[in-house]
């Protein structure tokens, strides 16, 4: 590994909307479960839940259609969701492939830390390929999920590292609070909620062109 990268210890990577865009998809699901339930779904109450936890979007959509019990909302949003996912190709971010092929090439622990569940996890694995990465944590895999750091610190705990060596890329005001919990540094590309500045956080508008050296440059000026 290069000596310019050698104060990152692992990535950790967040999935939706961060490595694939899916978020289209998660609205398509959205829509469709609302309507069919005869409420109104827009763009602005997808930024509301953008980043999840699942939990909190089930309980808003339950409150957006008038009381639905939480678990018929769950199968409905799970199951179409995933359906979509199988149906159609998932696509990665601009520059996500590129920064993953990076840190392989260069032997960088790596580990997906989804908010998603297990079964939408797997459903884009499908696609992508689960061979980059050392572990994958899922959002029904911890007692809490962000933006508490608890799947940060699992991964970084089977990884065999501390979670302040590492580096968290996120796109969600909820992933971004659960990698600064968890004590690492972290790197945003906002798409649907926007993200404020913190320290040891460095918001970009695309992880298109950036390199490993990028990051660890950033994250060493904290």
């Amino acid at each position: 590994m290069s000596a310019d990268v050698t104060s990152i210890s692992a990535l950790l990577l967040d999935m939706d909307g961060t490595l694939v865009e899916t978020e289209s998809r998660w609205y398509e699901a959205e829509t469709a479960v609302m309507h069919s339930l005869g409420a109104h779904w827009t763009p602005a109450d997808q930024a509301v839940l953008v980043g999840g936890p699942l939990l909190r979007a089930l309980e808003y959509m339950s409150e957006r259609a008038g009381g639905v019990p939480v678990a018929d909302l769950e199968t409905l949003l799970l199951d179409r969701m995933e359906a979509l996912l199988d149906a159609h190709p998932v696509q990665w971010q601009p520059g996500a492939a590129e920064l993953v092929d990076e840190a392989t090439a260069a032997g960088l622990p790596m580990a997906l830390v989804s908010a998603s569940t297990r079964r939408l996890v797997d459903a884009v694995l499908r696609h992508i390929g689960d061979s980059h990465f050392d572990t994958t944590v899922a959002g029904d895999e911890t007692v809490r999920t962000k933006p508490d750091p608890d799947p940060y610190l699992e991964a970084a705990r089977r990884l065999g590292i501390d979670a302040a060596e590492a580096v968290v890329v996120e796109d969600s005001p909820t992933g971004v609070k659960a990698g600064l919990a968890a004590g690492a540094f972290v790197l945003a590309i906002p798409h649907v909620a926007p993200v404020e500045p913190a320290p040891r956080l460095h918001i970009v508008d695309s992880l298109d062109g950036v390199t490993l050296v990028d990051i660890a440059g950033w994250a060493t000026a904290g």
